[in-house]
């Protein structure tokens, strides 16, 4: 029943490889380049300790062209500057400079959403004690935010999952081309159902591990 599964084995356990790489690094660079955004964001809105609407406006316009395309689309639109950076548009390198491209905007709101709910009361107290606003930044926003903070990455991270399938359905390594290569085009259905089990078995895991940690957090 497993037949092509087994016979192919050596194949996926490298594409699982891949998804991990990929998950991995475009996950901590969306991270931290959405957290720079993020606090960007918050920090320049109108009434923020940096205000500087022109800023804001102009960040939040370009975070939203992003956030707009469909990744698959996506994809095919940053092929130039794929090719710019990595040398290539296909494999695990062309993967990550989309990947990182289309989770960098989805993390910088969430992370604006998650600091924008922090008390504005703790916030002003902070100021009137004359803490800097770096100071506001790093003890207030981040720390009261944390758990929120947390909980968004755990999302950017099952859904980096669901890109980089879907990065591989053109060649972009990971499952997602495996699962394309050997079981799609070849009609080997075990190979499909495997896949699928593989993926779903990593979301639930990323879940579950960010479930416990926010438990651990909180208390």
């Amino acid at each position: 029943m497993l037949d092509n599964v087994i016979k192919y084995q050596e194949e996926m356990f490298v594409a699982l490889g891949e998804t991990l790489i990929m998950v991995s690094v475009a996950g901590i660079i969306s991270t931290i380049l959405g957290l720079i955004l993020g606090v960007i964001l918050v920090v320049t809105k109108r009434g923020g300790i940096l205000e500087n609407t022109l800023l804001n406006g102009i960040l939040g316009k370009i975070i939203n062209i992003f956030r707009s395309i469909p990744f698959v689309i996506l994809l095919a639109a940053l092929i130039p500057v794929t090719r710019f950076f990595v040398g290539t548009t296909i494999g695990l390198k062309g993967a990550l400079v989309p990947l990182i491209f289309g989770s960098t905007p989805f993390v910088a709101r969430q992370i604006e959403g998650a600091l924008s709910n922090v008390d504005r009361g703790v916030i002003e107290a902070a100021y009137g004690m004359g803490s800097t606003p770096w100071e506001i930044i790093y003890r207030v926003l981040l720390r009261e935010a944390l758990p929120e903070i947390i909980y968004a990455l755990i999302i950017t991270t099952v859904s980096l999952i669901g890109f980089s399938a879907v990065a591989g359905t053109v060649g972009g390594g990971g499952l997602g081309d495996f699962a394309i290569r050997y079981g799609y085009q070849h009609f080997k259905t075990d190979i499909m159902i495997v896949t699928i089990v593989i993926l779903v078995i990593l979301i639930t895991s990323i879940q579950w591990a960010g479930e416990k940690l926010l438990k651990k957090i909180k208390h």
